[in-house]
């Protein structure tokens, strides 16, 4: 089974532009994601897709495999696929350019269940909430899941709403999914659903459309890059491990 990390790194952001290129520890961030999913034994290459040749630049700087994609996809998931097409290979892992704190771990988990199903069509992870205030924070989505590890519903608002006030753990969903190659171009042609529109969150079109994601469980806590500010949390990490 050939596994293909693709990471989508847009330098446009309205936010933080430039941002996989962000200086951590002396090092692109770009390089830091590279090189975690690079460490998984499970991996068979990495690739860097990108729409801006100074993203291009910087990763075959590091002597890194980038593809430069279209600018026009409207999601990570739409460049990804533009890399795939032409690729021969099995499982296809989406991992964000801005998730620094990767780790070859968190991959081996995410791609572990393709090897014992054969049918399973596409997976991602999740993470048991610890700081309360996440619970209610829509910035931070939530994920529900059956006795068979498949999810039932993503959502930004509180699930499951505890009106019972029983003990009950809530989980935070983390953004990196692996699909089954032949299944990635069946999801990317789906319509747009309602409930990802409502939602914002794409993986909904999945679910409301009768697929299955599984979700693995992890221990890790991972700190995304969305602001400037989250530079100094995620240098804070890495030199207090």
């Amino acid at each position: 089974m050939k596994v293909t990390v693709i990471v989508p790194a847009r330098y446009g952001s309205t936010r933080f532009p430039g941002k996989p290129l962000a200086n951590i520890l002396n090092k692109p961030m770009i390089q830091h994601v590279y090189e975690n999913v690079s460490a998984s034994t499970l991996v068979d290459e990495v690739i860097v897709a990108t729409d801006d040749e100074r993203i291009k630049s910087v990763v075959e700087g590091f002597n890194g495999h980038c593809f430069l994609t279209s600018k026009e996809h409207a999601t990570g998931t739409d460049r990804i696929a533009e890399v795939a097409r032409n690729l021969s290979t099995d499982i296809v892992v989406n991992v964000q350019g801005d998730e620094p704190l990767i780790s070859a771990e968190l991959i081996e988990t995410l791609i572990k269940p393709f090897q014992d199903d054969e049918k399973l069509q596409m997976a991602t992870l999740k993470s048991k909430i610890k700081n309360q205030e996440d619970v209610t924070n829509p910035n931070v989505v939530k994920v529900i899941t059956n006795k068979n590890n498949h999810a039932v519903y993503f959502s930004r608002s509180t699930i499951p709403y505890n009106r019972e006030k029983i003990e009950v753990d809530y989980f935070k969903h983390i953004g990196v999914y692996a699909y089954r190659k032949s299944f990635l171009f069946d999801y990317i042609n789906l319509p747009e659903s309602i409930l990802e529109k409502a939602e914002s969150l794409e993986q909904l079109r999945a679910i409301e459309n009768g697929h299955s994601i599984y979700v693995s469980e992890v221990s890790n806590e991972l700190i995304g890059v969305d602001s400037p500010e989250d530079i100094e949390k995620v240098e804070k990490f890495l030199k207090a491990r």
